[in-house]
């Protein structure tokens, strides 16, 4: 669980003072109003002493709480959010407050749901609870230092709160400080042994210090605890703790190469039904890596149903004994730095593009003198262009840095972004995204809080059903169509992970040149100073942004957005 409810400040006996009828009195009142009752029937009774229309003001307010509270427990958001909103007009409270951002939180609006905990807090009197649940808001913007004093705040008011040492070892970690975190999650799980959570996060922590051995066990441990009593909490999405626990527990099977494991325990994600951004998130990246653990190599399409729903055929039983039959590479050293490196420009259906393949060698070549291992691909169709990502996904889930660039055309279709291989036809009334490789596809692949990941697209994001498609011109983008806005999302309701950084080579909604000389302007900036010695990789792409914007006077702004923990050296100081 990450948040704990604050109890509201009223008494059911003073609820039901008011004129009702005796059942409303005596069975819907406690119904509505005591957070044991389950879901369904604690929305109905409150619905129907709604309907009796005999209370106003601040009585009716506890009930639009209520159910609230009700339509929580379903994980429903958006209806909190409306009840929530009902009772605060009727008689502010702490509690709704604290209730409604909450449900922002779990949807994903980190800053609605920090103003909603201010709120709260200035309502007043101190309390420990929202303090910890502010500090899970600043967690989800990345900003860490925050998070960790809002935790301190919460412990100091209960030095008893295990999900606050938790999330505060979460923090710690998620700024690179494993020992502190791990101090943290041991006082968790000293505190309350029965909670699944503190293992959960234990597990990610043994992953990135590579004792993948601690990391199943503390992944099998926390399933059993979240199968043999479910988090009870009103405040816990529903399913969220069991999905968390399959997902890491898969992710470090997969690291120390028995897929077998790392297959069953991705199906069982996504057999899970979903309701939060969390959630979501952990299961757009089980379905990329179980594409990548299954035995065979054919891409799951986006819009198909979960795999662990799709017929397959059987495969034959084979032992667990950590062996693969995928035909990849040897594993890449854990700690390498990797990058894929990918230049289309020989399109067959739209005028082709002079300077990818020269921009892919140029950012390859430059790589290499900094000790990267690089996979290069150029001119790539469908099949090739997707067995190159599939395959650098899968060795980058052992790589300490992953990064990827890509020169070509990109577009994007209905808010999702994808990149072009060689001989994608754009024609208007096709369904091509099929035909393209999503790009948060990518991202989810990598999403798994162990890495650094650092990804490039020198190519514009425009829509391809504009009329002028055919008409593509010596640019990185199709004409005729408003641009891409900036992705912060993976998938439906994932967040951008912790540790990466994206850079485009020109802002939304605006066109990447394929420049007059050798290199586009931007490829031609980033290969002369990714290999600068000591320069920190956002201070870098500042660089290449500044003589982008002078060589093409002001008509290209590179951009980019970061989640990274820390300062992050492509070339050693």
């Amino acid at each position: 669980m990450r948040r704990l409810l604050v109890a509201l400040c009223l008494l059911a006996a003073t609820l039901w003072t008011a004129p009702a009828a005796a059942q409303s009195r005596n069975q819907l009142g406690p119904l509505c109003t005591t957070d044991t009752t389950p879901a369904d029937k604690m929305i109905d009774a409150c619905n129907k002493i709604i309907a009796l229309k005999v209370f106003r003001g601040e009585q009716l307010a506890t009930i639009h709480f209520w159910r609230a509270v009700g339509w929580n427990k379903k994980g429903d958001y958006a209806k909190v959010i409306t009840d929530a909103t009902e009772a605060i007009r009727l008689q502010p409270s702490q509690a709704a407050y604290n209730l409604r951002g909450s449900a922002y939180y779990d949807k994903g609006d980190h800053d609605i749901a920090i103003a909603d905990f201010d709120d709260a807090l200035k309502l007043g009197p101190p309390s420990g609870t929202i303090f910890h649940n502010r500090g899970n808001a600043w967690r989800g913007k990345h900003d860490y230092a925050k998070a960790i004093a809002d935790y301190d705040m919460a412990i100091k008011a209960d030095p008893k709160a295990a999900f606050s040492f938790q999330n505060r070892g979460i923090s710690k970690q998620a700024l690179g400080d494993l020992d502190g975190a791990l101090a943290d999650i041991n006082q968790a799980i000293r505190l309350d042994p029965s909670l699944p959570q503190p293992l959960i996060n234990r597990t990610a922590i043994w992953r990135a210090k590579g004792d993948l051995d601690r990391a199943i066990a503390d992944g099998s441990e926390a399933i059993r605890l979240a199968r043999e009593k479910p988090p009870a909490n009103i405040m816990t999405p529903p399913n969220s703790v069991l999905i968390s626990g399959y997902t890491h527990r898969a992710l470090a099977y997969e690291a120390k190469g028995d897929y077998a494991s790392a297959r069953e325990d991705y199906k069982a994600t996504l057999a899970i039904p979903a309701s939060d951004a969390g959630s979501k998130a952990n299961q757009a990246t089980a379905k990329v890596r179980l594409s990548l653990v299954s035995e065979t190599s054919a891409p799951i399409p986006r819009d198909a149903p979960s795999p662990a729903t799709q017929p397959t055929a059987a495969p034959a039983p084979q032992p667990k004994t950590g062996a693969t039959q995928l035909p990849s590479p040897v594993p890449a050293a854990r700690g390498a730095r990797m990058a894929l490196i990918i230049g289309n420009g020989a399109y067959a259906h739209v005028k082709a593009l002079a300077n990818p393949a020269n921009d892919a060698r140029a950012v390859a070549k430059s790589l290499r003198d900094i000790g990267f291992t690089v996979s290069e691909g150029v001119d790539l169709d469908r099949a090739a262009m997707q067995k190159m990502t599939r395959d650098f996904l899968r060795e980058a889930a052992r790589a300490q840095v992953a990064l990827v660039y890509y020169a070509g055309h990109g577009v994007q279709v209905d808010g999702r972004n994808y990149l072009i291989p060689i001989d994608v036809e754009l024609k208007p009334g096709r369904a091509m995204t099929e035909a393209m490789i999503d790009m948060d596809t990518i991202m989810a692949g990598l999403d798994d809080q162990v890495r650094t990941n650092i990804l490039i697209f020198d190519a514009c994001r425009n829509n391809p059903m504009a009329p002028q498609v055919a008409s593509a011109g010596a640019n990185r983008g199709i004409e005729g169509a408003s641009g891409l806005a900036a992705p912060t999302s993976l998938g439906t309701g994932a967040t951008l992970g912790a540790g990466t950084l994206i850079a485009f080579a020109t802002a939304p909604g605006q066109v990447a040149l394929d420049g007059e000389g050798a290199n586009s302007p931007f490829s031609a900036a980033l290969s002369r100073h990714l290999g600068t010695p000591g320069l920190e990789v956002q201070q870098m792409l500042t660089r290449v942004r500044a003589e982008v914007v002078s060589s093409t006077k002001n008509k290209q702004v590179p951009w980019s957005n970061s989640s990274l923990l820390g300062e992050v050296y492509l070339a050693e100081k």
